[in-house]
């Protein structure tokens, strides 16, 4: 029996069963695909925090070498400055979600996950010793069970938990097919909504994102794009032989509850909305490394199964913030009286810096930060990737969290350390800067969770560690 099956093998569960294996932990992996191929267009890239996630992990150069960087976002019609931003992965990484899947496969591959393959999960039922799930293979034993199976999970629904949000108002095929006919690569808005064209040179084949004319659900045909073609151009292009098709609205949708019990639930699986600003990746990796510490835990019975309630309560919040800014850029994609009105009065808003500083921020998902109470305006933020000297030797902060161990930092304040944490005695007479908060008081101890955020702050004494610890760490009795 695997401690934690998982379902699904996207960026999210492949994301979630590393952190699983690195903390220890037995994974299972299905998967209802029987090969690595993906249909239709995906996500194709990343923003700077989930490459600062990445990085804690010692992978991000696998993903920087297999894409591009740029700098990319904005909002509506204002670029945003996120190159200002204090981290070094200030930047957007372009590349396709088949790239960062092989890539993931091939590091979770390497601490002993395996993935199966052909195996579609009817169901489940769950008791207090684990959950009995049913899948085409038979019925399989396992302790926790995790949805990360997409916008129309089985697990989700299985497990009766809610999905709720905006409902479609308008619909876009994304293709890329062979054409007869010239087609000239541009981009518009008109009252439809988005139209952009991609011709290859040879003017044989050309990429199409097209707004539909009526909201359409089901899976999309070449009817289908021919005739939302002609709608938004005038023609078709004599489009045939797509190499592929597919159809995505503007809804957005977010379950009400992320746990059931043993069962929980992680990235599209989770929330669903249209693809503006490149935000499904990132959203999906900050759930698996938010909850897999998490789950480890309680796994090897370090905490209680109620250390899992937090992970809905800091990850449901954050989402739904970026959620909200998704669902109104995607309503600004398109051109008519009223809305140009709003992007007008959106873009003199943005014209404030501090307006821009901060939609950076939330975008790239440098300003991610936790809801951990009062205190220093570190606590529950993203931990600064400091350069630090330790032992004599210059070591980076994002590299003393690669075994997704809490890290102890003693500033000089002379701190004894605790069982199983990972305590080190380091320097840094540097500035201490946030995104968007700005400087900061230097602190004289830090306690890190596995996932990067600030546990705890020291200001001079150790008033509050020893809780910190038992409530994010367990009283870590059983690592080394």
């Amino acid at each position: 029996m695997a401690d934690v099956t998982i379902v699904g093998a996207g960026p999210t569960g492949l994301m979630l069963a590393g952190e699983l294996a690195l903390a220890g932990v037995d994974v299972a992996v299905l998967e209802r695909r029987t090969t690595t191929e993906l249909v239709g267009s995906r996500a194709r890239g990343f923003h700077g925090r989930t490459v600062e996630l990445l990085d804690q992990r010692g992978i991000a150069e696998r993903f920087l070498e297999a894409g591009m960087t740029a700098q990319v976002l904005g909002f509506g019609s204002t670029p945003l400055d996120v190159a200002a931003l204090p981290s070094r992965h200030a930047y957007t990484v372009g590349i396709p979600q088949v790239e960062v899947e092989r890539i993931l496969l091939e590091w979770a591959a390497e601490l002993g996950v395996e993935v199966t393959r052909g195996v579609e999960v009817h169901g489940f039922a769950q008791d207090d010793d684990g959950v009995l799930v049913e899948t085409s293979a038979g019925t399989t034993h396992t302790g926790y069970l995790v949805g990360t199976d997409g916008g129309r999970s089985v697990v989700r629904k299985a497990a009766g938990i809610d999905f709720v949000g905006a409902e479609p108002t308008r619909s876009h095929l994304i293709a890329e097919v062979a054409i007869t006919e010239p087609a000239e690569t541009g981009f518009r808005l008109d009252e439809l909504g988005i139209h952009a064209i991609d011709a290859d040179a040879d003017g044989r084949t050309a990429r199409f994102v097209v707004t539909e004319p009526h909201v359409g659900m089901e899976d999309p045909t070449l009817d289908d794009l021919r005739a939302a073609l002609r709608a938004a151009h005038g023609t078709d292009f004599g489009a045939q032989d797509p190499t592929s098709l597919s159809r995505f609205t503007d809804a957005t949708h977010q379950a009400v509850s992320y746990r059931n019990g043993r069962v929980l639930i992680a990235g599209d699986a989770a929330h669903t909305h249209p693809p503006v600003a490149g935000q499904g990746i990132g959203l999906g990796v900050a759930d698996a490394v938010n909850l897999g510490w998490k789950l480890a835990q309680v796994v090897r019975g370090q905490s209680p199964d109620t250390l899992l309630d937090s992970y809905q309560a800091e990850r449901h919040p954050a989402t739904e913030r970026v959620l909200d800014n998704v669902m109104t850029q995607a309503w600004l994609q398109r051109r008519d009286r009223r809305t140009d009105a709003m992007r007008s009065v959106f873009a003199e808003l943005m014209e404030a810096e501090e307006a821009r500083t901060r939609m950076a921020g939330l975008l790239s998902g440098l300003d991610a930060a936790y809801d951990l109470g009062e205190g220093h305006p570190l606590l529950g933020r993203r931990m600064p990737d400091l350069d630090l000297v330790v032992d004599g030797g210059e070591v980076r902060v994002y590299e003393l969290l690669r075994e997704a161990r809490p890290v102890l930092l003693d500033l000089g304040q002379g701190l004894a350390t605790r069982p199983g944490i990972s305590s080190h005695h380091a320097a840094y007479d540097g500035e201490w800067v946030l995104p968007v908060v700005g400087a900061v008081p230097a602190p004289t101890a830090v306690l890190i969770r596995p996932d990067g955020h600030v546990a705890w702050v020291g200001q001079g004494s150790d008033a509050g560690l020893d809780e910190a610890v038992a409530r994010w760490c367990g009283g870590g009795a059983v690592l080394s």
